[in-house]
């Protein structure tokens, strides 16, 4: 028997225990009586205490750049986390956006002939179901019901997982891009190549589309560039994608900085006076802080307030 060690976020260490996609769960869990009315737990093994850490500055302090980098970085083979994840992502990313475009363009051909002609009205009402349910609801839910529902019982890849459940989310976006640009396209052009004798599918596919293509291209790109951010929550799945990879890092004692953005604040000052516009409340961005790793942040700095 050969044991495959998967790394996850602890939120889903039991739903995938519970969904046999895991035998065995590992971590420090707390034993409640919650959870044990769902899952097994066996006899401590271990006893642990809490503790509080501080930063040592006399350690990083006396790193240089490429220091802090070999120790971050290089050593431990810590960088193939990074590879692995990135790898990962652009799979997913990639197949997806190639898979959500062509179920996009099917679900908005469905639709704009329905618009034309009336017709299709079964399968209109099939991609409106689709269209309004995946629209509606949060990625990560499809994502965890996808893989802990759908696939409960499967044995599949989690990358196959992912790509399935990213492409059904972007293609319902994408059905409703490729809509617009075909009915933005003049109506004249669909009336030229029919009155030509062209059939409706070929006046469609060679003289619309094209056009409708051309519209849309900035739109499409956009999708992908949100599609490729959004892949960052496979870590709930168990999947190392790039965000994952850079938390093992960081949670094995790695310096922030190096794999992380410095941190930034947005705060608003409430000096001035509150004002509505038309019922909505808004908000004025005031002031923006950029903390340094050294300088405390202080509680009179971090304000509030409606305008």
């Amino acid at each position: 028997m050969k044991a495959e060690i998967s790394d996850m976020e602890f939120d889903a260490i039991i739903n995938s225990v519970n969904s046999g996609k895991a035998d065995v769960g590992i971590a420090g869990m707390t034993v409640t009586e919650d959870r044990q009315k769902s899952i097994d737990f066996t006899d401590s093994y271990t006893t642990s205490k809490q503790v509080i850490i501080v930063k040592n500055n006399d350690h990083v302090n006396g790193l240089n750049l490429v220091q802090r980098f070999q120790n971050n970085f290089i050593k431990d083979s810590r960088w193939k986390y990074i590879t692995k994840g990135l790898k990962n992502t652009l799979i997913i990313a990639v197949c997806a956006a190639a898979l959500g475009v062509i179920l996009g363009f099917l679900t908005a051909f469905v639709r704009v002939t329905h618009d034309k002609n009336h017709s299709l009205g079964f399968l209109n009402a099939i991609c409106k179901l689709y269209l309004t349910i995946v629209r509606g609801t949060p990625m990560m839910i499809q994502l965890l019901i996808m893989y802990y529902v759908i696939f409960k019982s499967v044995n599949v890849d989690k990358v196959f997982v992912a790509i399935i459940a990213f492409a059904i989310n972007s293609g319902a976006y994408v059905a409703e891009i490729f809509r617009s640009g075909m009915m933005s396209v003049d109506n004249g052009q669909f009336e030229a190549g029919r009155s030509l004798g062209l059939s409706y599918r070929i006046t469609m596919l060679f003289i619309v589309l094209p056009q409708a293509v051309k519209n849309v291209l900035p739109a499409l790109c956009n999708e992908f560039i949100t599609l490729l951010k959004e892949t960052s929550i496979c870590g709930y799945i168990g999947l190392n994608d790039l965000t994952r990879g850079g938390d093992i890092i960081i949670c094995r004692g790695s310096d922030k900085s190096i794999w992380r953005p410095r941190s930034s604040g947005q705060y608003f000052d409430g000096s001035k006076k509150r004002r509505s516009h038309r019922n909505y409340r808004t908000f004025r961005l005031w002031k923006i802080y950029f903390f340094k790793k050294s300088e405390p942040v202080r509680k009179d700095n971090l304000r509030l307030h409606f305008i």
